[in-house]
């Protein structure tokens, strides 16, 4: 076996603690799952948690680091989002189980914002399918919509990345081969939670395009690790989500 075989056999095992090698069959992508770390999981779940019962919630972040991250601009999310009320329920490494345990867990008891913006996925998209990831999200929506029946809905596409080693090592072969795999399962998600959009309760918008220069490609600027927005990124989130955002909360 050459070495970028090696290489991405290795990725394929350790990129998951919810993968069971040797132990038995992988963990669905819509099963609750309490994420396994050193206890910083449990304690961003509490402050969410104590974020919910410490005053209204009028618009609400629910998602994995690239939500959590908007902390690293907080000058675009108050201009944007402060009069609202926000909630950034954001926790980094979040995949689809995790956020399914956190809602089981209270994170959604007793607040009612007018929106949550969802986004999704990008850390199943190596290990699950298209159709498993779309599925989760499914029960997701499903299960916002439970515990809040008044509450619309912003789906957002899975965002874009590329090209990475989260080391900041430089980017091999199988580095390439593994963004181009996860890409091509996002786009497939994202087009399957498009047929969420109802036009009223549910709005699925894909805002992919504007984190992408002319030759296709994420730049540095924007993303510079390929996967997480810097400020640019978080500025161009903003403003290209914002009319349909504004039109939600009215």
């Amino acid at each position: 076996m050459n070495f970028y075989k090696s290489l991405l056999l290795a990725l394929l095992l350790t990129s998951s603690q919810l993968t069971a090698h040797a132990a038995g069959p992988k963990l669905s992508a819509s099963e609750a799952f309490e994420k396994k770390d050193d206890g910083t999981f449990l304690k961003k779940h509490e402050a969410i948690l104590a974020r919910g019962k410490s005053g209204p919630v009028g618009l609400l972040f629910l998602g994995d680091s690239i939500t959590e991250r908007w902390k690293i601009a907080p000058h675009i999310w108050d201009a944007y989002y402060g009069k609202y009320q926000p909630a950034n329920f954001g926790i980094g490494g979040d995949r689809t189980q995790n956020v399914i345990w956190r809602i089981e867990h209270g994170e959604l008891d007793g607040i009612s914002p007018k929106v949550t913006v969802l986004m999704l996925g990008t850390n199943n998209s190596l290990d699950y399918t298209a159709d498993e990831i779309a599925a989760a999200d499914r029960k997701i929506v499903d299960m916002i919509r439970a515990k809040l029946p008044q509450t619309k809905i912003l789906l957002l596409g899975v965002f874009p990345r590329g090209p990475r080693d989260p080391k900041g090592a430089p980017v091999t072969e199988a580095g390439v081969a593994e963004a181009a795999k996860r890409m091509q399962t996002i786009d497939a998600v994202n087009q399957d939670l498009a047929k969420l959009d109802d036009g009223k309760t549910i709005r699925f918008l894909n805002i992919n395009h504007v984190f992408l220069g002319q030759d296709g490609r994420i730049p540095n600027t924007i993303m510079p690790d390929q996967l997480h927005p810097g400020a640019a990124g978080y500025q161009l989130w903003a403003d290209a989500m914002q009319p349909t955002l504004e039109g939600m909360l009215k």
